[in-house]
């Protein structure tokens, strides 16, 4: 793990960027243009979809992209604190430990990123309900080893899959492009360490705990994939919501985009121990598997 942890900390050193550096925040956003590929709105390939023009299309693709980035911003100070509270007793003089607080430096500039992006698009930030803040306190204040690692990869993993799928579409905000590319980047150091991470915590285990863990993982997971695109973006963004919802919910375009996003992270899972029946069970219900 120590070898791992080194060279990510000299990627790091070598590679990482500022948004607040490279981003005019206060350049005007172009209005004929997208904040994500058309093809990752939640509501692409609907009945409801074709129906809107395309200045609704774009305004929902702004709303949207708003809640997937502000709740990911929920979901990296959640992340954050597993990790802070994972090293509390390191060994500071680990590279190990120095990664850690590495992508804890990171997650702090991606959620002010996220924040400063969503504000200029749309100026709303979106949260989870309350049942599901609730569940998450838990899962932040009780995940250890394998779970909160494996937590930590899905969440970082989807936002990930989201934001490759608009890189290079020239129907994007270039704002937005430099968010994506950025999160992206340094996304990909952080989701090598979750790795390393859960194989180390799941060699040897046993039967009930390899079990448990799955679970937990895959429940964990679909609070994620539920939570992303909240239901008042849909009604920010001009749309009737009960019957947004309901098409994001059956959509089977977007089904279809996430279950082919996530191939790599299941396989992972799997080899690692943690896509047993009763998670996989999860995973297909959330469209992931």
């Amino acid at each position: 793990m120590d070898q791992v942890s080194s060279r990510l900390v000299e990627s790091s050193t070598r590679s990482s960027r500022n948004a607040m550096a490279e981003i005019d925040w206060d350049l005007p956003l172009d209005p004929t243009m997208y904040a994500c590929r058309p093809e990752w709105s939640a509501l692409y390939g609907t009945e409801y979809w074709d129906e809107l023009t395309t200045e609704q299309r774009i305004r929902l693709t702004r709303y949207e992209f708003a809640s997937v980035m502000t709740i990911g911003i929920w979901f990296e100070m959640m992340l954050q604190e597993m990790i802070i509270r994972d090293q509390r007793s390191a060994d500071y003089h680990s590279s190990e430990f120095q990664f850690a607080m590495t992508e804890v430096a990171d997650e702090c500039r991606h959620s002010l990123m996220f924040a400063l992006a969503s504000q200029k698009m749309v100026g709303a930030s979106y949260h989870p309900s309350r049942r599901v803040a609730r569940m998450g306190k838990v899962f932040m204040n009780t995940a250890k080893n394998e779970v909160a690692y494996a937590g930590i990869l899905i969440a970082e993993e989807i936002l990930d899959v989201m934001q490759r799928g608009s890189i290079g579409d020239d129907t994007v905000l270039p704002m937005i492009h430099t968010v994506n590319e950025i999160h992206v980047l340094e996304e990909s150091r952080h989701m090598r360490f979750a790795r390393e991470q859960v194989r180390g915590s799941m060699a040897g285990v046993g039967r009930l705990r390899r079990e448990t863990s799955a679970v937990l993982v895959a429940l964990g997971a679909e609070m994620i994939v539920l939570n992303l695109v909240r239901p008042q973006a849909f009604v920010d963004a001009g749309l009737d919501k009960h019957r947004a919802v309901g098409a994001m919910l059956s959509n089977e375009h977007r089904h279809r985009m996430l279950r082919s996003g996530c191939v790599h992270l299941m396989q992972f899972l799997d080899e690692v121990g943690l896509l047993t029946p009763s998670a996989e069970k999860i995973y297909r219900r959330t469209h992931l598997l």
